[in-house]
């Protein structure tokens, strides 16, 4: 820790006590686990996000405040801070596949920028940043740290990283920073790559491109919430940058059959050669590109089969006291469940529940 850090981690442990956060991206799978957390621990809260998101009349019966809008509304985030202790910052542009380059940018780096600036001037006692581990792209090196290669693979992890650089650019003394770098996050509400291993898993049957070998590693939706509270509170994460996952990672492979399990279904992986569907996705993101329509299918997706996601935990286990509390079984376990009472699997109750596009 630097001095300027140690002597903003010491302000802030002077007897004060957090009872206002600013949440942008709350309304959204990880920003609703942060936010119903920190209502549960007597918190104010008040959230920005350009969506109604996943839970919006839970949070608003909760007490949360709740306000939707858009980052780039530089009004917005100042009212938001305003009086705020700790910023809570997870809104993005989120990988959206047909969104021009310049949305990610004004909204991941330029209306940051604003955040940032608006913190300072109200007087925000800690910025928790949530990037990505995707900043890493490729990993060539098993378990990456977080001083391995910056190697971005599309638009969105590299205006995650600007966002990153440009965050470390004012002092912690003036903002006291901390960034977190999730792993593959899921868990009860996740709208993404889960809910389809799921819906595969219970079938019977799962399509594997390639060998199934990759690895991934994921991080459950409260150990994710346990990182951001330990970033907000302990003085050590300031000037810090930290993974965030479970304590292992996991092949594919190992991943469909232990959803299976959560299921109680055995799994079948019948394989499907990588390059060909590679190929395929990049001539059907080309044709839908220029009409502004969404693919059907495109090549991140098609590369979640191909790279390996292995990450060691170890920075913030040491400097932050992060411990993972929920394993992968008992998280698939709570996960099937969740989806299941809320009607996402077949044959299950109807939906009660919307799953929104992430915004974080």
């Amino acid at each position: 820790m630097t001095p300027s850090a140690a002597a903003a981690a010491d302000e802030w442990n002077e007897g004060e006590v957090a009872v206002r956060a600013f949440v942008t991206g709350g309304t959204g799978f990880t920003g609703a686990a942060l936010t119903m957390r920190l209502l549960d621990e007597g918190w104010d809260v008040h959230v920005l996000d350009v969506a109604p998101g996943l839970m919006l009349r839970e949070l608003r019966e909760r007490g949360a405040t709740v306000t939707i809008g858009d980052m780039r509304d530089r009004n917005l985030v100042e009212f938001g801070v305003s009086g705020a202790d700790v910023v809570f910052h997870l809104a993005a542009a989120f990988r959206a596949i047909h969104l021009p380059d310049r949305d990610y940018y004004q909204v991941n780096v330029t209306a940051m920028r604003t955040l940032c600036e608006a913190s300072i001037e109200a007087g925000v006692k800690r910025f928790v940043y949530c990037s990505t581990c995707g900043v890493h792209g490729g990993i060539t090196s098993v378990p990456a740290t977080e001083d391995s290669p910056i190697e971005p693979n599309d638009y969105y992890q590299e205006t995650k990283w600007l966002g990153e650089k440009l965050l470390q650019e004012f002092d912690v003394q003036t903002l006291p920073w901390s960034i977190i770098r999730p792993l593959g996050i899921y868990g009860p509400g996740d709208p993404g790559r889960f809910l389809m291993l799921y819906r595969f898993a219970e079938k019977g049957r799962f399509p594997m491109l390639g060998n199934g070998s990759t690895l991934f590693h994921p991080v459950y939706i409260d150990n994710l919430v346990d990182s951001f509270l330990l970033a907000a509170e302990n003085r050590n994460a300031v000037g810090g940058i930290y993974l965030i996952g479970d304590e292992e990672y996991i092949s594919l492979n190992d991943l469909v059959h232990e959803v299976g399990r959560s299921l109680g279904r055995r799994v079948r992986i019948f394989r499907l050669p990588f390059a060909p569907v590679w190929i395929g996705a990049a001539l059907i993101e080309g044709f839908c590109k220029p009409f502004g329509i969404p693919p059907p299918l495109f090549r991140r997706r098609v590369d979640w089969y191909r790279l390996d996601r292995a990450f060691s935990i170890e920075r913030a286990k040491s400097e932050i006291g992060y411990r993972p509390r929920i394993d992968l079984r008992e998280g698939l376990a709570r996960t099937a469940e969740w989806y299941r009472t809320h009607g996402y699997l077949h044959g299950s109750a109807a939906r009660t529940h919307p799953l929104p596009r992430p915004t974080a």
